[in-house]
């Protein structure tokens, strides 16, 4: 054993017994701890855990202590066969070397630089990707969404083309009154709108490759965010057939250079923006314009892992209420500033921290009648795959799952807004029940600031509520309208700044993470079962596993 190998070891000892010690000690009965959830934040965003990647050392040591806090609280191990992780299989892809990106027209070639110009990558398991003189199409929003009369497609043979996209829905910003706005929920984003759509999609469709032509309004997040994650190996579930189910190439283009793509082709970027508002918009082809892309690769089979808690409900113990966080972050990755590590100290050792909060109080109050489930989910930054795999292969049946309640970044402060943030507001009950609780505080719920990011639809509980399961995510701290926010996700989103300091407090995000605690604890207690709203797109599949469990 190495000498740093040894002191790591002791680091993570250390660090285990400081917070099972103040798992032990004395606080409010039945009152979320604003100090605990500092105290496991900053154990968990340390260093020590080197930004809790997927698949790395950082990984094992992240399960080690979640397993062992699960238990210090009280919990029995909630994965199968009485263990207390659920392992994922995944397929893992890595940079290996520079990559060779070249746009040629008019008879001249531009090189392009991956990372600043081009973001690309494979879910492909090869070890080399090249596509040579692929002919470049543009596909609108690349939306094909029947039951709403959309499809950019009309049947075009993308074989061994690439694919330009727009970022988000084809409603995104469409003036009032336009035939378009609200087709696609405004400027809430559909999962239309999602870049992993986008993707799937292209591959669907026979798509050699597909970039995502980045805008930051459309997006909800600058292009430096995406080029601080780009090293990252890339994750996916391991797929029967990856040839037919992913493209070769999948990426994001910077928007000023795709503008220059479509003036090499003689057309008007800006005029094909509009024509891809429109419901009988025709892919139109970059005439002259070809991109080269070429780059290898590592790829592989690996395994994460997903960590799971259970409290056996007193009366209904096959009927579950699950409480959710994903553990992982970026691990190391493109240095700034010197610093390597993504700490994920807000994304999202708050979230684990409130999961382990919630389940405290489980724990040390009276057994619910209904089962509770306590998940720390692998791999979210990758794709929700922890979540992904989960939903493929349940532990505790998805049509007795009552509700899923999601914790995805809390900021730290002490001062308590009257305003709560919840993402996809009125898509089920569950923030009516939220509302009720808020209210007795002088507090009342808003919706997303930020719809346009698609934020319900890039965390770990879209995997489930895909699958019927309803779902309550509530942003502690991001209202949009306070310097905090708008400062995190402009500076520390997905960076290494994303550190805990010696002067956070978690007073404020502790009075939000009461009321999930006790949406949760009331559902615990009741035969009630959350609902969709009548026209949600998840109605159809809870209805069906409504009629499953009668």
């Amino acid at each position: 054993m190495t000498l740093a190998r040894s002191a790591a070891i002791g680091l993570i000892a250390a660090l285990m017994c400081s917070t099972s010690a103040l798992a032990q000690a004395g606080a409010q009965p039945g009152r979320i701890d604003p100090a605990r959830l500092n105290e496991a934040t900053r154990v968990l965003a340390s260093d020590a855990f080197e930004g809790r990647a997927p698949v790395t050392p950082g990984e094992d040591r992240t399960i080690e202590w979640l397993s062992q806090q699960f238990q210090a609280l009280g919990l029995e191990p909630g994965g199968p066969n009485g263990s207390w992780v659920q392992v994922a299989q995944v397929s893992r892809t890595s940079q290996d070397g520079p990559a060779a990106i070249s746009v040629s027209a008019n008879g001249r070639t531009t090189e392009l630089q991956r990372a600043k110009d081009v973001i690309v990558s494979s879910d492909r398991p090869v070890d080399h990707i090249t596509l040579t003189d692929a002919p470049v199409v543009f596909v609108g929003y690349g939306v094909d969404a029947p039951e709403r009369g959309w499809d950019d497609y009309k049947g075009v043979d993308l074989t061994g083309k690439i694919m330009l996209v727009l970022v988000n829905d084809p409603d995104f910003g469409a003036p009032e009154g336009h035939p378009v706005a609200g087709k696609f929920d405004g400027q809430a984003m559909t999962f239309y709108g999602r870049w992993s759509y986008k993707f799937q999609v292209a591959a669907a469709h026979g798509a050699a490759g597909v970039l995502v032509i980045h805008d930051t309004p459309g997006a909800g997040y600058p292009w430096s965010t995406l080029e601080n994650s780009s090293t990252a190996p890339k994750f996916d579930i391991v797929r029967a057939d990856p040839d037919k189910e992913r493209v070769a190439a999948q990426g994001w283009i910077q928007g000023a250079v795709a503008e220059q793509l479509f003036k090499d082709a003689g057309l008007d970027f800006a005029a094909l923006k509009d024509q891809a508002r429109t419901p009988g918009f025709q892919p139109v082809a970059l005439d002259g314009v070809t991109m080269s892309i070429d780059f290898g690769q590592k790829a592989d089979r690996v395994e994460t892992r997903n960590v799971i808690g259970r409290l056996p409900g007193t009366t209904y113990p096959d009927e579950t209420v699950m409480f959710g966080a994903h553990w992982d972050a970026y691990g190391r990755a493109t240095p700034k500033n010197g610093d390597d590590i993504y700490n994920g100290a807000v994304d999202n050792a708050t979230g684990v921290a409130a999961v382990m909060e919630i389940a405290r109080l489980f724990a040390e109050g009276p057994r619910p009648e209904r089962s509770t489930v306590f998940v720390g989910w692998a791999a979210e930054e990758t794709g929700l795959l922890g979540a992904e795999y989960y939903a493929a292969n349940p532990v505790w049946p998805l049509e007795t799952t009552v509700a899923n309640i999601n914790m995805d970044s809390l900021l730290p402060g002490t001062e308590i807004d009257p305003n709560i943030v919840v993402i996809g507001a009125g898509k089920n009950d569950l923030d009516d029940r939220l509302a009720v609780l808020a209210a007795r505080e002088g507090r009342r719920l808003i919706p997303d600031p930020a719809p346009q990011a698609g934020a319900f639809y890039r965390s770990d509980h879209f995997p489930l509520a895909r699958k019927g399961v309803p779902a309550l995510f509530a942003a502690a701290g991001f209202t949009g309208h306070n310097e905090a926010s708008r400062d995190y996700v402009a500076n520390r989103y997905h960076q290494p700044t994303d550190e805990w300091t010696p002067d956070w407090k978690m007073d404020a995000a502790a009075a939000d993470v009461q009321l999930l605690y006790e949406v949760g604890r009331d559902l615990a207690n009741s035969r009630d079962w959350p609902a969709w709203k009548p026209g949600d797109e998840f109605e159809g599949a809870r209805n069906a596993s409504a009629s499953s469990r009668k």
